[in-house]
């Protein structure tokens, strides 16, 4: 594809995200956080790259996915960051326009991610030299799963890729009828995504081949979260799907007010996920009846963040919430200048996730405080942030991708 031909299925691929999910241009009000003036703020137009410091930071492989586990609890058995230094380094990409929803994934020292300029982008985490990147056909909102040396993410060209690890070198490609917004799931030799051609696919790691297809009412943007040999996963239909990971037979639907963009996460036999109708579910994991909703200002497209006792979640109506995950109960709010679209993520007491208002918020996990924030130029945050190797990723609708410590 030429880059003006490019630039002109992207657009339309915007439109359709400005139609459809009913995003807006922000206004960047500002934020109201009434302790957000005593807390830490890096602004990026005043902030230098500090000197790397090296430090010995395992990430577990079977957080190398989209929201960090099988599960998608967004929970990160590694260090938090809790006191900010500031950016480590940062990535300029080939962006076409002002548009970055793909997350990073961290696997063996290597930064994983897309971008709507149609690549996916290998990164060394520790110092931010590019490794390698890898074109697709159009651009890339799916966020990567890494399993066994191979990288696998969907594009707009209606492909889902088995990329090697190592080399950038294309293993296999399997074509969808459509977009894949989807982020692909692992596991047992499958590959599980979503694609706008209203199709769930299981996929073979080995050979690329198609083992099943689960045909929905609606397009399917959300990402399957796989909890006892089930996958659960959303639809512009309206409904929630729980579809049985070996036949790819359904075992319950659920249907909301609205479509379903938000990907669920799983815990304690219970499946919580937002709606664009503002509420925001938790279901029996085995029957699919509801246990309690709450209801939020505006539509919900942040996927949940599970630790503990407590649920995590950002909305339209520019909050990040807290709920007690049994009784749906609020247990805090904290406010942005925007609408926060990033799902969250979660290490050792600490919570991450990026607004709309252009910073990526740090809170405390117990209490919601502001601990420290992070401003970019302006610029959305729909990204989702990923740690290990001791920081903190995510991509902004600046073209960069960051790496905060």
């Amino acid at each position: 594809m030429t880059r003006d031909g490019l630039i002109t299925a992207t657009l339309f691929s915007i439109m359709l995200l400005l139609s459809f999910h009913g995003v807006l241009s922000p206004d960047k009000r500002q934020a109201e956080a009434s302790e957000a003036i005593l807390q830490p703020t890096f602004d990026l137009s005043s902030t230098q790259a500090v000197p790397l410091i090296r430090a010995s930071f395992q990430l577990n492989p079977a957080e190398a996915m989209f929201r960090a586990n099988l599960q998608h609890t967004g929970v990160y058995q590694t260090s938090s960051i809790k006191r900010l230094r500031g950016v480590r380094w940062k990535l300029k990409t080939d962006r076409v326009i002002e548009a970055w929803f793909s997350s990073p994934t961290i696997a063996d020292g290597i930064v994983y991610v897309g971008s709507d300029d149609g690549n996916l982008y290998a990164v060394e985490a520790g110092t931010g030299q590019l490794k390698w990147k890898f074109k697709t056909g159009d651009v890339v909102y799916s966020s990567p799963a890494v399993f066994n040396g191979v990288v696998y993410i969907g594009s707009h060209d209606g492909y889902l890729y088995a990329v090697d690890a190592a080399t950038g070198s294309e293993r296999w490609r399997f074509k969808t009828g459509y977009r894949v917004y989807s982020s692909p799931v692992v596991s047992d030799h499958v590959v599980y995504f979503g694609s706008a051609d209203t199709n769930l696919y299981a996929v073979d790691l080995a050979t690329g081949g198609e083992k099943w297809r689960f045909k929905a009412a609606g397009w399917i943007i959300s990402s399957p979260a796989l909890s006892d040999r089930t996958l659960y996963f959303g639809s512009w239909d309206y409904h929630l799907y729980a579809v049985d990971a070996e036949t790819g037979t359904e075992r319950w639907s659920f249907k909301t007010g609205y479509r379903v963009l938000s990907s669920p996460a799983v815990s304690d036999e219970t499946v919580y996920f937002g709606s664009m109708d503002g509420n925001f579910y938790a279901l029996d994991e085995h029957t699919g009846q509801e246990k309690w909703r709450f209801k939020t200002g505006g539509r919900i497209r942040s996927s949940p963040a599970i630790k503990e006792t407590v649920v995590y979640f950002g909305s339209d109506d520019h909050y990040f919430y807290a709920l007690d995950r049994t009784s749906g109960q609020l247990q805090w709010k904290f406010k942005t200048g925007d609408q926060v679209i990033s799902s969250p993520a979660v290490a050792e007491g600490f919570i991450y996730f990026g607004s709309a208002d252009a910073h990526l918020y740090a809170l405390d996990a117990k209490t919601g405080k502001l601990k420290w924030k992070f401003k970019t130029p302006p610029g959305w945050m729909r990204s989702s942030p990923a740690l290990g190797e001791g920081a903190v990723y995510f991509g902004c609708d600046d073209g960069y991708l960051y790496a905060l410590q």
